[in-house]
């Protein structure tokens, strides 16, 4: 019996399980056993593993999170971490791993499959949408409208007491999170990180709703956005993947806004609501879709290559193609989202 592997790296989002269970499902119709690796790359460096059924997938579909565990583990940053994925790769006998992630984790899943020659086929995962080579990552669908659900619950709360609110939403490098959840909420002002803030022209657009007579306002912010003079950091140290904690720039904007304007301000940072909970209908589809996809990839030996969504159609890219550069806002959405701003 052939085994194949699969894991599921970087930061949780609702729909990994789907992807699972697609994989697991389809690839003991192939008579395949299917080893889950736990946290991510840790897995194999660890060798730490379950082997998964039709039994330890049942009921998964609906829950968030991944039930394989993960990190944001880099081997390539670890002592002989890059022999120990090796090691555990051929201990096992794979005929191929399935990485699903992110930018970072199917980054190290296209360095090992061109420098390692490991037999490796990618799912695309992120909340933020800014993976390349796919029109959409599953996670994002679900972020996005809890983000906006927590913009439409803000409405009310401001209006009664006259403030401005200030919503801090996820976003490091791309703020399609924001943008869309602050479009489709209602947002007075939308903040992301291809856009540099100019906070006097933010407390402009505010003031100006204020003079006819609009006295509250709803800021959306990605937690990425750039604003001159700002610390966004909530320290300096960095993961596997030299990434900073980012945190704080809700309470900081608000705080100059409050200074600047003089109208009450308050912050709400929903955070890791965002990636928590059920997994939205689009997102457990298309999570099942990736998932069989990927099996596909490995029948066909088409190593190298991942799932992606073009349209309404699944077909595979080179990982290659989806790392490296990421997909963000365009300047000309940013701009006909203005058109709504104050």
């Amino acid at each position: 019996m052939e085994r194949v592997g699969i894991l599921t790296g970087g930061g949780d989002c609702p729909g990994l399980n789907a992807v699972i269970r697609a994989v697991v499902r389809y690839g003991m119709m192939q008579n395949w056993q299917i080893i889950g690796f736990r946290n991510g790359w840790k897995g194999l460096i660890d060798d730490d593993f379950i082997l998964l059924d039709y039994q330890s997938v049942a009921g998964i579909l609906p829950k968030g999170g991944t039930i394989l565990g993960t990190s944001r583990t880099n081997p390539h940053k670890h002592p002989d971490g890059v022999e120990k994925v090796k090691s555990t790769f051929n201990k096992h006998n794979l005929r191929a791993l399935i990485a699903v992630g992110g930018e970072d984790t199917l980054g190290v899943a296209n360095k090992l499959y061109k420098e390692e020659g490991l037999r490796i086929v990618g799912v695309p995962k992120t909340i933020d949408n800014d993976l390349n080579a796919t029109d959409y990552t599953f996670g994002y669908d679900t972020a996005l409208n809890i983000a906006m659900e927590c913009v439409d619950r803000l409405h009310s709360t401001a209006e009664s007491h006259n403030r401005v609110m200030v919503v801090e939403i996820m976003g490091r490098h791309a703020g399609w999170i924001t943008i869309e959840a602050g479009l489709a909420g209602g947002a007075d002002v939308i903040l992301i990180p291809e856009v540099p803030v100019d906070i006097d022209k933010v407390c402009e657009l505010i003031k100006k709703r204020h003079a006819r007579g609009r006295v509250f306002s709803i800021v959306a912010v990605a937690e990425g956005a750039k604003v001159l003079g700002m610390e966004v950091t909530l320290d300096h140290e960095k993961d596997d993947f030299g990434h900073e904690r980012l945190g704080g720039i809700g309470q900081r904007l608000a705080e100059m806004i409050e200074k600047k304007t003089g109208y009450e301000t308050r912050v709400t940072v929903p955070g890791h609501i965002q990636r928590g909970g059920s997994p939205t209908a689009f997102d457990r589809i298309l999570g099942t879709r990736f998932g069989v996809k990927a099996v596909e990839l490995v029948m066909q030996e088409k190593y190298g290559r991942m799932a992606s969504l073009k349209g309404r159609e699944i077909v595979d890219v080179a990982i290659a193609d989806s790392v490296g550069k990421l997909k963000t806002v365009p300047p000309e959405f940013y701009k006909m989202a203005e058109i709504f701003m104050g």
